[in-house]
């Protein structure tokens, strides 16, 4: 991570501590400290510069790629894929849904149509 991103953990916080470092890493990208490409430092490094469990930095992680902030590439390490990108993802989402419903369109017809069109 980037010299200015410190991640801080509160023992005393309501939040657990992989709750705690996704929030953090979250609040960096939204701000523009972390962009697009930045890498995240290595689980295990992080859980010992946290005095964390390496498991607690990867379910972080782990939910951090769930969401689309990041993406894990293997040995090339964790990068920040950019904010928000769940939530353009899922307004694109509702927005085709919301076409196909006015058009007449059942789910299923949609989802082949999406099949379809992908090998186009």
């Amino acid at each position: 991570m980037g010299p200015t991103v410190k991640i801080v953990i509160d023992v005393h916080a309501a939040e657990a501590p992989y709750e705690q470092v996704k929030l953090q890493i979250v609040a960096a990208v939204d701000a523009g400290v972390l962009a697009p490409g930045d890498k995240l430092p290595p689980v295990r490094t992080l859980a010992t510069e946290l005095g964390l469990a390496a498991n607690t930095v990867a379910r972080a992680y782990k939910e951090l790629e769930s969401t689309g902030v990041v993406a894990t590439r293997g040995r090339a390490g964790t990068v920040v894929l950019g904010p928000g990108r769940e939530r353009a993802v899922r307004e694109a989402a509702a927005g085709f849904v919301s076409r196909m419903r006015e058009l007449g369109v059942s789910d299923a017809e949609a989802v082949e149509l999406v099949r379809r069109t992908q090998g186009s």
